[in-house]
């Protein structure tokens, strides 16, 4: 199977997740066919995890394929680079309500608190945030384990985080070892490495119908905590949605370049040679592959593997596209 190709982008089958914190936000605003009446809190979009491979929806001919059949099988054609994992998990999440205080390990902390897993370094847009909401991300100066052992005993663990009420187009970088929370109506899409390593600090004091508390591992989390990063503020996007044409670069690490692109004419994202892929956050729009239009609308995900070339897409407007690349 190795003479195989990929000449076009892929689309996946989201992976519906229902949360204790979720809502109906992911079906509302993002076009998501929600299976039940549950409250869903994530969208799966790309994944390579253990827990979830995507599988291809389109891209001919590996429509049924999963994600871990084309990484075991032409790696080289989806990464331009050979890689054991595919570097990313790639979600929308409808934070509803409230999700844990939580912090999660770097590649380092990992593999002695969660061996098997990877470090979590992650990225999230806000695309929409009701009145009222907060992020919480980075520990206020001065907090040190003393401090937040002491607020954790009395519940009073907001006290020792930066926090700030999200605007849509706000990004936020939240590299491993990063404490942070966010909740009261917020919907967004996250960017992270392949990843499930997350340690739970506080959960609000939430409780279930039974009366029962979801599971805290304050030790771990206090493990890997980075103590020293401080807080974390949002790199903003002038005017999102409706700003000016053009393209916003809003992180920049390791593990994925994130740019925010705005275009009312045809636009290339990919210029080959490199992973991509892309959100669409608004608007309408359209490409072409295999002599067929594909239209584009909210909440669609592209993958664009490294051995296409260019890729132009169409906006019938103007488009609002989120992307994530490999670092070059």
């Amino acid at each position: 199977m190795n003479h195989l190709s990929l000449n076009s982008p892929l689309r996946f089958h989201p992976h519906l997740k229902a949360l204790v914190w979720g809502g109906r936000g992911l079906g509302e605003s993002l076009n998501k066919l929600l299976p039940t009446e549950a409250d869903y809190g994530e969208s799966w979009e790309i994944s390579d995890h253990d827990s979830h491979s995507s599988v291809v929806a389109h891209g001919h001919p590996f429509a049924g394929w999963t994600l871990r059949d084309l990484m075991q099988r032409i790696p080289d054609a989806l990464l331009g680079a050979p890689r054991e994992r595919f570097p990313w998990l790639v979600k929308f999440l409808d934070a509803h309500d409230w999700l844990s205080v939580q912090v999660h390990p770097d590649d380092r902390a990992v593999t002695q608190l969660w061996p098997g897993e990877g470090g979590k370094t992650e990225a999230w847009f806000i695309l929409d945030a009701r009145p009222g909401s907060r992020v919480y991300a980075g520990l206020m100066p001065g907090v040190d384990e003393r401090t937040l052992r002491a607020a954790l005993a009395t519940g009073r663990v907001a006290d020792c985080l930066h926090s700030f009420e999200p605007k849509a187009g706000d990004c936020l970088f939240l590299p491993a070892g990063t404490v942070h929370a966010v909740g009261g109506g917020i919907l967004m899409a996250e960017v992270q490495q392949t990843s499930d390593a997350t340690f739970r600090l506080f959960d609000w004091n939430r409780v279930d119908a039974n009366g029962k508390s979801r599971e805290l591992h304050i030790d771990k989390a206090l493990a890997c905590i980075d103590w020293d990063a401080g807080p974390v503020s949002p790199v903003r996007v002038p005017g999102y949605p409706a700003g000016e044409v053009g393209s916003t670069a809003l992180v920049r690490c390791r593990y994925f370049d994130l740019d925010y692109h705005h275009f009312r004419e045809s636009h290339t994202l990919n210029t080959g040679s490199v992973l991509w892929i892309a959100l669409v956050l608004h608007g309408r729009g359209h490409y072409d592959a295999d002599i067929v239009r594909h239209d584009l609308a909210v909440g669609d995900t592209l993958l664009f593997p490294a051995s296409i070339g260019p890729v132009p897409l169409v906006p019938d407007g103007a488009l609002g596209v989120l992307t994530a690349s490999l670092p070059q």
